[in-house]
């Protein structure tokens, strides 16, 4: 069995050393040093010391020695890694708006049912999926906003746009076209990798290899670390499967076609391309824009990440608190002759029937509805088996059948006039003695005493069956409730 080599160094650090080898020398070894400072400035004579006083400490001659070798004291300090501060975040104001067809379809649903919907679990239930709300975005002087044409991408930074103008819109300005060419002849004994996308960039003498270098840290890398330090991420192989698989790909020939011009020009490059791009249409084509709307789909997929990262916050925000979707929804129900109105500790709900209360002591009413009036002021919060059950107590079997007919009857008038309230749930109650018109919508936070309640599952199935499906989770670590 072979034993490693031990060296002094390990047994220095392991501290398995014997005392008097591990005690400092008594006097430094001055040999190593190219002349002492003292002796400089006394002219070879060595100062008189003082009686009483110590000798200099070794450290400080130990400092001196290393100055004259040209080393700074400062290296030899413990560096302590430096967390980097996150970047503020733009001041953009973001508003998320439901979506105008999936609007539509709630409404419809709202006003074919007499029932009462929380807006706090209307609003995150637009908030769940991307393809239920829009994203209206408004530039201020600290956070502009650009757009590539008309309906282009969007980003806060020009030079970003500036930059990426002709990867973002060459489908709409050239025709590509990719052909086969000759096979390429000649050995190659390796091939240049990129490992952190596994893009084969072809041996490093070959004639296209630098352009396509750095055409993908120009495309990919380039936000996120320079061209040293990406350089150091490429990988030379030399296995023949990947040579030959370069040699296929690299006979892929690309020409680009100008779309919008009397007398079509074509290029044989993408360098080339892009060139023709920046002096002919890139100076007139990105535009300042004050408001911009983009659907919640689109607003997941933005370029710019700085925007995008704004509106994943923002998102966060207000799923904890919808208070500005409330808001939004409240004004659009009201439009469309829906009522709203406040319950359960001021909680906002949205219904197609004018809720009001009914004062039965000074009207004449049937027994059966006064006991369903009377059984709900004292059971809130009932569903309708229960209350079948609670006023059906002592009724004799043979009158079952016909009192729950009487009873289902007198209910269903009673919520069609809004004297009772039946929630999305199935719980029913009775509206409040004092039912003020509902004033401006306020902030619902997640903390409030009644939120939980809230929080039911809405049955509108013009919502739950659309064919959306996205991730869970975010890129900032924002989570998104189950679909």
């Amino acid at each position: 069995m072979a034993v490693s080599k031990l060296e002094v160094s390990d047994l220095v650090n392991l501290k398995l050393l014997p005392a008097w080898v591990k005690e400092p020398a008594a006097w430094p070894r001055y040999e190593r040093y190219a002349a002492d400072d003292r002796l400089e400035q006394t002219g070879g004579r060595r100062p008189r010391r003082s009686r009483g006083k110590n000798p200099p400490a070794e450290s400080s001659r130990r400092r001196r020695g290393m100055l004259r070798n040209g080393t700074r004291k400062s290296e030899f300090r413990r560096r302590e890694p430096r967390t980097p501060t996150p970047a503020a975040p733009p001041a953009l104001a973001v508003r998320f708006l439901p979506n105008p067809a999936v609007f539509e379809s709630v409404v419809a649903q709202i006003k074919s049912e007499s029932l009462a919907y929380s807006l706090l679990a209307l609003a995150r239930l637009f908030l769940e999926k991307p393809g239920r709300y829009d994203v209206c975005l408004k530039a201020t002087a600290e956070s502009p906003l650009h757009r590539l044409g008309d309906n282009g991408v969007l980003a806060i930074d020009r030079d970003f746009l500036e930059r990426n103008a002709f990867r973002f819109a060459c489908d709409e300005f050239y025709k590509v076209d990719v052909t086969q060419s000759d096979p390429i002849k000649g050995n190659f004994s390796n091939v240049a990798r990129c490992r952190l996308s596994g893009t084969l960039l072809g041996p490093t003498n070959y004639h296209t290899y630098q352009p396509q270098l750095r055409a993908l840290y120009e495309q990919r890398f380039s936000r996120r670390m320079s061209f040293a330090e990406y350089v150091r991420h490429v990988e030379l192989a030399n296995e023949p499967a990947l040579i030959e698989r370069w040699k296929e790909e690299a006979r892929k020939i690309t020409t680009f076609t100008t779309l919008r011009e009397e007398v079509p020009a074509s290029f044989a490059s993408a360098a080339d391309a892009e060139r023709h791009f920046r002096s002919r249409y890139l100076p007139n084509l990105i535009r300042p824009v004050e408001e911009a709307t983009i659907s919640g789909v689109a607003s997941r997929g933005l370029r710019d990440r700085v925007l995008h990262r704004a509106i994943e916050e923002a998102w966060a925000r207000e799923m904890r608190s919808p208070s500005n979707l409330i808001q939004e929804l409240a004004a659009r129900f009201r439009q469309a002759g829906l009522h709203l109105f406040r319950h359960r500790r001021g909680m906002l709900f949205v219904s197609p029937t004018r809720v009001r209360p009914f004062v039965h002591e000074q009207a004449g009413v049937s027994s059966g509805v006064k006991a369903i009036l009377e059984t709900l002021a004292g059971n809130p919060g009932m569903r309708r088996r229960e209350l079948l059950e609670k006023i059906a107590a002592h009724i004799a079997p043979e009158e079952m059948e016909a009192r729950k007919l009487q009873v289902a009857s007198d209910l269903r008038w009673l919520i069609d006039e809004g004297y009772v309230i039946e929630f999305n749930d199935g719980s029913l109650d009775l509206p409040r003695a004092r039912n003020a018109p509902p004033p401006s919508e306020q902030a619902v936070s997640r903390n409030h005493p009644d939120a939980e309640g809230l929080r039911e599952k809405v049955s509108a199935p013009a919502l739950l069956a659309l064919p959306y499906s996205w991730p869970t989770t975010l890129s900032g670590g924002a989570e998104v409730p189950p679909s």
